[in-house]
């Protein structure tokens, strides 16, 4: 499996959530991809997966698949309980 990041996430969307504090990197989103605690899909039918990052937030990774490459389209912090409404593993 080949995990590809767009320009979105690796120029403004790590350096942001960093800004903010938060330790975000290829190799957690890559782990929220590969062993989600919830995954789910967003209204235009893209994948999410979400892990755990302290007891009041998670990360959300929002991807694309196509064939064995998986496209990372942007990521962000959500607070408990926004999204756990999707599926659970």
């Amino acid at each position: 499996m080949k995990i590809v990041y767009t320009s979105h996430v690796l120029k403004e969307k790590i350096p942001k959530e960093k800004a903010l504090g938060w330790d975000i990197t290829k190799s957690k989103i890559k782990q929220t991809i590969v062993n989600p605690k919830w995954k789910g899909v967003t209204r235009s039918k893209q994948s999410t997966a979400m892990s755990l990052l302290d007891k009041g937030h998670m990360l959300r990774v929002i991807f694309e698949k196509e064939g064995g490459i998986i496209r990372v389209i942007t990521v962000h912090i959500a607070r408990r309980g926004t999204y756990e409404s999707t599926k659970e593993d």
